[in-house]
């Protein structure tokens, strides 16, 4: 029955919490969004919860959402998870680089250990400059390895709003750390020939 229905009757019917129609719609789409997120991240296993993510959210906010064209929103907002996705795993790479470089027992010489522990007290005061609201939100998501709805969950805020605080977080310890890469590099790099 629901097969035959639009887009829109289906956006109707989720919002009046019809369990049916979110079914038919998940049907209609989570392959061609699965497909969508394997071509771009080529994981399996994150493309499977990029797409249930999205679903978890078109269901939570069935009755608040100002959908229009559910395939334009579901593909922009899977666009949109992707691009985050990619972005927390370019700075959790960086942040565990920059572990391993701190916790390693290299045997660098005095200005490497005093570009190190400048690296370390810029990212520290980084953090300690960041708003506490977006400190808490970037702890939770890039040290605790907390998705962006676990911690709306957790911290009593919208998605968006747990978004805006990532965002603003990240640019704000870029323009920190901007100056301390060409410190870092030269120590990536003799660590990488070891």
């Amino acid at each position: 029955m629901y097969s035959s229905w639009s887009d829109a009757a289906l956006l109707d019917a989720l919002r009046a919490h019809d369990e049916e129609a979110f079914g038919e719609i998940y049907r209609r789409y989570c392959y061609r969004l699965f497909t969508l997120a394997y071509g771009k991240l080529k994981s399996r296993e994150v493309a499977e919860e990029l797409v249930q993510d999205l679903f978890e959210s078109l269901w939570s906010k069935r009755a608040t959402a100002t959908i229009q064209q559910l395939d334009y929103y579901l593909f922009s907002a899977l666009r949109y998870r992707i691009i985050n996705y990619i972005k927390a795993q370019k700075v959790r790479a960086g942040y565990e680089l920059f572990c391993r470089v701190s916790l390693s027992e290299t045997d660098t010489n005095t200005e490497d250990s005093l570009a190190l522990d400048d690296l370390n007290s810029a990212f520290a005061a980084g953090l300690r400059q960041l708003p506490e609201k977006s400190r808490e939100v970037f702890r939770l998501s890039r040290l605790e390895h907390y998705t962006v709805s676990e911690i709306s969950a957790r911290v009593h805020l919208s998605e968006k709003t747990v978004e805006y605080h990532l965002t603003k977080s990240l640019k704000l310890l870029r323009s920190y750390l901007r100056e301390f890469l060409l410190i870092l590099l030269p120590l990536l790099l003799f660590i990488k020939d070891r």
